[in-house]
């Protein structure tokens, strides 16, 4: 098994967003330094503690960096985790909130596991992690690295459709994570959060590092099947709540059973802690509403992309009635104007002044709160635009 430059995370694992040729501010305190000129001949401000932007307005550095006030990443929230154990298979994927939510469960964020002993056996880790340290006899002592925001944004660029390679900083060698707009744009110039260097990689694409930690545990990605199982329910049946979300592949499945992909359900009874359903589906109907697989998973990754917050909407077709679902590159780029897939015509945001980009899924989950048992949970990432 190769070893790579993401293994350059796992050695942070005393200090998961320091460096280890500058000292460090004690605590979660931002350290903010000089890394050159901006486009507009400006000094540009990095923080090196937390690996984000931390330039303010007239090109002075910001009291703190942009992403200061996301918790850290403790030691504890951190899994160990040695795939030898569970030959039964391991599958990891990138955990965001639900599309809908009427239980009172937290927010689920980060890197959800799952592990089998056996091919037979019931799950032994069926949870969500901010972090996973992956360590194993032909990977180094210090293990591999992955953590929440690498797997979350693997999430959004592979339901948008694109791949992405490992991309390394040319002059720190650090793994670099695209995000937010960058994460569904291939480009060849890229800012290093290790270093805050702007740098030109050799290909155009979009740099995750998980596709580095993939090939060093030798592990090959595979694409899921669709979900031939049904689910027909009604929300007064299930008091605890239930959520909704599309379904994304996993980023590690060491399986010999293949993915199924669809709508992902959890139902629960009252008072229950573990749902009754968990399961993922081909089609689902709530209360007599139909659920689109491919609405449903694209309005999961568009809604944790900082660049859509607020551009996201349902335009009706003036012509046929039907809601219109932006696809390809327009699921993710906002417009003023929609095309309608069933009578071929383009359609205005009417009354909006802004770009946004449609999909008939909010209108349809309206019609679901109609029926639900408890007010909607809505959690936020609480991820900022990334900067240019």
């Amino acid at each position: 098994m190769k070893n790579t430059a993401t293994q350059q995370r796992a050695g942070e694992q005393q200090n998961l967003f320091g460096t280890k040729r500058t000292p460090m501010p004690e605590g979660n305190a931002c350290h903010i330094v000089s890394v050159g000129k901006r486009r507009d001949g400006g000094t540009r401000y990095w923080c090196l503690k937390h690996r984000a932007d931390a330039t303010a307005k007239y090109g002075k550095p910001a009291t703190a960096c942009r992403t200061a006030h996301l918790p850290p990443i403790a030691e504890q929230d951190i899994l160990t985790l040695d795939f030898a154990k569970y030959p039964g298979g391991v599958a990891l994927w990138g955990a965001v909130p639900a599309v809908y939510d009427t239980t009172t469960q937290p927010l689920d964020r980060g890197i959800h596991v799952h592990s089998r002993v056996t091919a037979e056996s019931e799950k032994e880790l069926d949870n969500t992690f901010r972090a996973v340290r992956i360590v194993g006899k032909d990977l180094p002592h210090e293990g591999v690295y992955v953590d929440e925001l690498d797997a979350i944004y693997y999430m959004a660029t592979t339901v948008f459709g694109y791949t992405m390679r490992e991309v390394r900083c040319t002059y720190c060698g650090y793994s670099h994570l695209d995000r937010d707009w960058f994460s569904v744009h291939p480009h060849s110039r890229h800012l290093c959060a290790g270093c805050g260097k702007h740098f030109k990689d050799t290909q155009t694409g979009i740099g995750n590092p998980i596709c580095g930690v993939r090939e060093a545990c030798g592990v090959q990605t595979r694409a899921p099947k669709s979900s031939t199982k049904k689910l027909k329910i009604k929300q007064e049946d299930y008091p605890g709540g239930i959520q909704i979300w599309g379904s994304n592949p996993a980023f590690i499945w060491t399986g010999k059973s293949t993915e199924e992909e669809g709508i992902h359900v959890h139902a629960y009874k009252d008072g229950i802690q573990m749902p009754e359903i968990d399961e993922t589906y081909g089609s689902v109907i709530i209360d007599g509403i139909t659920l689109d697989p491919v609405m449903v998973r694209l309005y999961m990754a568009q809604a944790i992309l900082p660049s859509l917050r607020d551009r996201i909407t349902t335009v009706v077709c003036t012509s046929c009635g039907e809601g219109i679902l932006s696809e390809g590159d327009l699921a993710f780029t906002p417009a003023t104007t929609q095309r309608c897939a069933t009578c071929e015509r383009d359609v205005p945001t009417a009354g909006r002044l802004r770009k946004m980009v449609s999909n008939p899924l909010p209108l349809v989950l309206a019609r679901l709160e109609k029926f639900a048992v408890r007010p909607i949970q809505k959690h936020d990432l609480g991820l900022l635009p990334e900067t240019i």
